[in-house]
């Protein structure tokens, strides 16, 4: 049932008997009636002004008339300037809720036939997942659950950065500092250990480099360069080799630095023992991942390996040389030259014949499609790589690619704590873990001063509590807008009475609560005789007009690639709710039949946030 399709059908056929023309499906506008005005539904009478050469209010009168005489549904209207508001009868409202209630998936759109791929969460095997990598995960999980709602085949993916002078540098700290450790002989998750000696690196680096600067070697550069000449304040001096300095250091002078791009050299090389430690150690890290990846109830279908990727692309630089969407330089580096569509001219290929990013990225668009022939690809990275894929997606475009016109970048700001930003490399970062345990802590905390759990076990409660934790970390995350930079604030995120996801549960936990407290045969609640002549208030009537726009939301939102609207729909649900519970009476209502429907439709409530809420990755407790 939708009514909104009804009542554009009956617009078009009223037009059609009472002015003898036809109008455009698209041309009819059906809103939501304004709370100001009485009705339900209102019809924009201003495009039909044309076709029937009348004036809107006018148009008003007779459609209202018409839709009284011949449409079921409406059993009223008014005419405000020309708009046309109308009223729907319970009837159709007490039967869309028994529809709701007999289709548990309500709100999941039947199947387009279409796929889709979704990369999401790049990580660094140097390093743990942490908040930032929570923020690219909840959104790729969330889009993937969202498009699949809205009748989508999807196909998780990602890539993971296993390869590369940060890598080396890991493995080299290790070498150097670890003594052998392992997870196994430290008791610690994978990534961190991992994380750890890129930390112990950079410190190690740190001070080396610090070192050398007071050598006779540091003063005689600083003094022979230029900006010596401009200036010889200490102040110089340090920003000199703070800012300009640093990466030349590391690339031609340090010892730890050229011990790494050995490392690297021989890594390429396939030596032995150089990759055996780099798989070793990759393999303690995907397992540290999987870990957060499990408590966080993401999965993927597949994984690419920049160990791979990197050796893609090439076979599509020869074909876009043939068709000279290329052309190579006289250093036999190729290039392509977008200034016709304002951008620059890019690199896709060394002269040394080695690949850049972009070149990988097109053999490995280039393979997901021969596996897989999706419709669309979706790239969940942050906005600092908005350029990238802009010219990405020109190149393969430019290349006659069959899926080009199916490539979208789900461009996400970046998400802080309140205390600021984090750097991997000075150890400031918040691993996922570590916020993962807090939120959970913080849930414990919140519930454990209601005592409304003394009388389950531990293991139930502790259920609970993730439950929590988890949902407040999540909604937190996803109900802000994705091209919106954010604060996360793990304390606010579990407050009972913002807009939060522990509110939005507490809702279901009331109407569970409520659903189990009912003495009445649970049938009743899904059997509309039981309510048939009873006459809905304003508030009930409210919600399910707010139920029924949940399907067309989630259509919306997929489209969009925007979870947050599904956020704020929970969230207004949720509040609509509450409000219905407390002013209006349930299991004490005035009637049984007032009873029954106040049980349907706090059901019927109850589901769609479970639904809404499952589509954001957050699970419903029973109790809170």
């Amino acid at each position: 049932m939708n009514i909104i399709l009804t009542l554009k059908a009956a617009v078009q056929a009223a037009i059609h008997t009472q002015y003898a023309e036809n109008v455009a499906d698209k041309d009819v506008q059906v809103l939501p009636t304004r709370k100001e005005f009485t009705g339900d539904f209102t019809i924009v009478c201003f495009p039909f002004t044309r076709i029937t050469r009348t004036k809107p209010q006018e148009i008003g009168e007779i459609l209202g008339q018409y839709l009284v005489a011949n449409c079921a549904e409406v059993t009223a209207y008014n005419v405000v300037q020309g708009f046309l508001n109308l009223s729907v009868g319970d009837a159709y409202w007490k039967g869309f809720l028994g529809e709701i209630l007999q289709n548990e998936n309500f709100g999941t759109a039947a199947p387009t036939g279409k796929k889709i791929l979704i990369e999401f969460s790049s990580p660094n095997t140097n390093k743990p997942l942490h908040l930032g990598h929570i923020r690219n995960i909840l959104l790729g999980w969330s889009t993937h659950n969202l498009l699949k709602a809205a009748g989508n085949e999807v196909v998780t993916c990602k890539v993971v950065n296993d390869r590369g002078v940060h890598i080396c540098k890991s493995m080299l700290a290790w070498q150097r500092f670890g003594n052998g450790e392992t997870p196994q002989s430290s008791g610690k998750k994978g990534d961190h250990l991992v994380g750890e000696y890129y930390v112990a690196f950079e410190r190690a680096f740190q001070k080396e480099y610090a070192d050398w600067q007071l050598t006779d070697a540091a003063n005689e550069l600083w003094l022979t360069h230029p900006k010596a000449k401009e200036s010889d304040s200490d102040t110089a001096r340090h920003a000199f080799f703070k800012d300009f300095y640093k990466n030349i250091y590391f690339n031609e002078v340090s010892e730890l630095g050229m011990a790494c791009k050995r490392m690297l050299q021989d890594w390429e090389a396939e030596v032995p023992q150089v990759r055996d430690l780099w798989a070793t150690m990759n393999g303690w890290v995907y397992a540290g991942f999987d870990h957060t990846y499990a408590q966080l109830g993401v999965t993927f279908d597949f994984r690419d390996y920049e160990s791979f990727t990197y050796l893609l692309g090439k076979e599509i630089v020869d074909k876009g040389l043939t068709n000279k969407v290329f052309y190579r330089r006289d250093d036999t580096s190729v290039w392509i030259d977008m200034t016709d569509v304002k951008m620059d001219e890019k690199l896709v290929l060394r002269s040394d014949g080695t690949s850049v990013y972009m070149t990988q990225d097109l053999g490995t668009a280039n393979i997901r499609y021969e596996k897989y022939k999706m419709d669309g690809m979706i790239y969940v990275v942050a906005d600092e790589q908005d350029y990238h894929f802009k010219v990405l997606f020109e190149i393969l475009k430019r290349l006659g690619e069959p899926y080009a016109a199916g490539l979208h970048h789900l461009s996400y700001g970046m998400v802080n704590l309140p205390q600021g930003r984090m750097k991997s490399r000075e150890g400031t970062v918040v691993d996922a873990d570590d916020l993962i345990a807090e939120v959970i802590a913080l849930a414990k905390s919140e519930s454990s001063e209601r005592g409304e759990l003394a009388e389950i076990s531990a293991d139930e409660q502790a259920d609970i509590f993730r439950k929590l934790g988890l949902g407040a970390l999540k909604y937190h995350i996803l109900k802000v807008g994705p091209k919106k930079s954010m604060v996360f604030d793990p304390s606010e995120s579990v407050d009972m009475q913002g807009q939060t996801g522990p509110y939005i549960q507490n809702a279901y936990v009331r109407i569970r609560s409520i659903l189990r407290k009912n003495t009445t045969a649970a049938t009743t609640v899904l059997d509309a005789s039981a309510y048939q002549n009873y006459e809905l208030l304003g508030l009930e009537k409210d919600i399910l007009q707010f139920l029924h726009q949940y399907p067309s939301m989630i259509v919306a939102a997929a489209n969009a690639h925007d979870p947050s609207d599904v956020c704020n729909f929970a969230y207004t649900l949720a509040k609509a709710y509450h409000r219905f519970y407390h002013d209006v009476k349930i299991l004490g209502a005035e009637s049984e039949a007032a009873k029954q429907f106040r049980l349907a439709l706090s059901e019927a409530a109850a589901q769609v946030l479970a639904h809404s809420l499952r589509i954001i990755g957050v699970e419903m407790p029973e109790r809170m």
